[in-house]
């Protein structure tokens, strides 16, 4: 009896551990489940519903891990995840993803509507009626000419704020992991705290450039501080 006891207590121990670690972290996408090769917009996720994307995405294996490689050739593509009520931004405001990009498009600046065109985005969508007027959306970014730090409004998109996390060729080829708070990042740009998001974007352009740009994603979660 005691030996049971002592598994009993073992097991209660172990599952109250896994609850805590999983109330501290919502996997948004980590590629694993999709079969080398796949092509187009990946299963689970959703295309754009504007313009003519060409959708030149693929599932590759790079340094082991399988990874969504996206691809724009004077085109833009978006594709998005729902991730309405599964995350509490309270218990677990850090983004966190990895990335590299490999070709920027030529004089990209996120900040100027002529040139708005990025290899590597990652988006967090906070959408409000009407959407396409009053949404919220932050923009994480690898810039091609502004510097890291930069925040600016979108002059193409008004519902998107820029964050340039990454800048430049200099580090191109690449993998980085990148962390942010989002809630931190909210409140910066918009002035008050944020309600939980309803969506992680990737997206890729240089139709503004009309030039071409490739980027990298790999594990992208939400985690606590």
């Amino acid at each position: 009896m005691r030996i049971l006891r002592v598994l009993l207590c073992a097991v209660l121990v172990f599952t109250a551990l896994s609850a805590a670690v999983a109330a501290d972290l919502f996997l948004v996408e980590d590629w694993s489940k999709i079969p080398v090769g796949t092509t187009g917009i990946p299963p689970g996720w959703k295309g754009q519903d504007w313009g003519s994307p060409s959708y030149d995405l693929a599932l590759v294996e790079d340094e082991g891990q399988h990874v969504l490689r996206l691809r724009s050739k004077d085109d833009s593509s978006t594709i998005a995840k729902d991730i309405k009520g599964k995350i509490n931004l309270k218990e677990t405001p850090m983004l966190e993803w990895a990335w590299k990009s490999t070709v920027l498009p030529t004089g990209g600046n996120s900040c100027r509507k002529a040139t708005d065109d990025q290899a590597g985005q990652l988006f967090v969508v906070w959408p409000r009626f009407p959407e396409a007027l009053r949404s919220r959306i932050i923009g994480y970014v690898w810039d091609t000419t502004q510097p890291v730090g930069t925040i600016c409004k979108s002059e193409k998109t008004g519902t998107v704020t820029y964050v340039v996390v990454r800048s430049g060729t200099a580090d191109a080829g690449k993998w980085f992991t990148e962390r942010r708070n989002v809630a931190e990042d909210f409140k910066k740009i918009y002035g008050d705290a944020p309600d939980n998001p309803a969506a992680v974007s990737l997206s890729i352009d240089s139709n503004d450039t009309h030039s071409s740009s490739e980027a990298f994603f790999g594990k992208i979660l939400f985690r606590g501080p």
